[in-house]
């Protein structure tokens, strides 16, 4: 018999976990944080979402109590780290949009109110050194990012490092903008998003220890959909940049704006299936049962799923 590491809820059941947490954004704060392709309603928030926040908030005050009873084994205070949480999932699978709903849910319990989110897309090598090393196509893939920085930066942050710095990338350019970072000062909870987050940072350390991203999380999501529905979303995201942030002067992409519907979907298509779904199947996917919690959606966006690992 095959024994579930997971308990699974319908969107009914999990709907009633929400108890009495209140919902705290509007439909004009959804139309600010959904994507380009999702319909994100109040109900999905109030069936899904808050139900998340409240088990969020439960794990932040545990760990704070946690922190107390160390500080109360060693007699003294120890530093404030915070508390982080890891995103991941495909290309076009939402996992922007969810980690944008919890940030701004999560920020408005009153125990919590600074919570920062960082993507790993700032993680990236600039495009010289991806065309140095011939990892253009590969971009999204392990080997593309600084796994190296990626990890000292969360190491800072559980070391309590006053302010940490990101490298900020720009979908607009594609690349990683020179000198520009973000600067993330000791918040309370930080939401980590990425394609690879679960799998981590570098394999060894000169010491021979062997640290990944995730071994710093607090509690971790992985946002799941079956691959023909994510290619579809995929599909229609470029379809729809191909009318707007590809016709910008400043857009790495502008040489598609010409394209027609039936060129930009084939070209799209070749794209997912050589590039973002082989990176989906070969190292996104097989990090999803690392997850604390997994988010399965279905073809119109809404989660219809939700599987939580038992502790």
């Amino acid at each position: 018999m095959t024994v579930s590491a997971y308990t699974n809820f319908n969107r009914a059941e999990w709907a009633r976990l929400r108890a009495a947490t209140p919902l705290t954004l509007s439909q004009a704060d959804l139309a600010e944080l959904q994507g380009l392709n999702e319909a994100l309603s109040l109900d999905e928030v109030e069936e899904v979402y808050l139900a998340l926040s409240r088990l969020l908030n439960l794990h932040v005050a545990a760990t704070k109590d946690l922190e107390r009873v160390t500080d109360r084994f060693l007699g003294k205070t120890l530093c404030r780290n915070p508390y982080i949480l890891g995103i991941a999932g495909s290309v076009a699978v939402g996992k922007s949009t969810t980690a944008r709903v919890l940030r701004a849910l999560l920020a408005r319990w009153p125990d919590h109110p600074r919570v920062d989110l960082v993507t790993t897309d700032g993680f990236l090598f600039p495009n010289r050194i991806l065309e140095e090393r011939g990892l253009m196509a590969r971009k999204g893939f392990p080997e593309s990012y600084d796994l190296r920085r990626l990890l000292r930066f969360v190491a800072s942050l559980k070391a309590g490092v006053p302010e940490v710095m990101v490298p900020v990338y720009s979908h607009l350019i594609y690349d990683i903008v020179p000198d520009e970072a973000q600067i993330i000062r000791q918040p309370d909870i930080l939401i980590l998003e990425g394609l690879n987050v679960l799998e981590g940072g570098p394999r060894q350390q000169e010491d021979g220890a062997r640290l990944f991203v995730s071994d710093y999380f607090d509690f971790s999501i992985y946002v799941d959909a079956a691959e023909a529905h994510v290619k579809e979303w995929f599909l229609e995201r470029f379809r729809r940049l191909r009318e707007t942030a590809f016709r910008d002067p400043k857009s790495y992409f502008r040489k598609y704006a010409h394209l027609s519907e039936d060129e930009a979907t084939a070209f799209a298509g070749r794209v997912w299936d050589e590039i973002n779904g082989a990176n989906l199947r070969e190292n996104i996917l097989p990090t999803r049962e690392r997850a604390h919690l997994i988010l399965e959606k279905n073809a119109d966006h809404r989660v219809e799923r939700v599987r939580l690992r038992r502790l």
